[in-house]
């Protein structure tokens, strides 16, 4: 599903982590609008929660394993 490239992984981070930030803006905006969708509220949240999973996810497959 992702990529095992180092550099690769990279840029996939870099593509998930401006998409996170831009949920957050529409999300903060959303929040602020009494009149807003709470159903499409609630699913920019858990795509921002899925988003934040697997930029935790990549980062870590950037760590070297280190045998202790």
């Amino acid at each position: 599903m992702f990529p095992e490239d180092p550099a690769a992984i990279a840029r996939k981070l870099t593509e998930l982590k401006s998409e996170h930030r831009d949920l957050d803006a529409a999300i903060s905006r959303l929040v602020l609008d009494p009149g807003s969708d709470e159903l499409h509220l609630t699913r920019l949240k858990k795509r921002k929660l899925r988003l934040k999973d697997m930029i935790a996810y990549l980062e870590n497959k950037l760590i070297p394993d280190l045998d202790a």
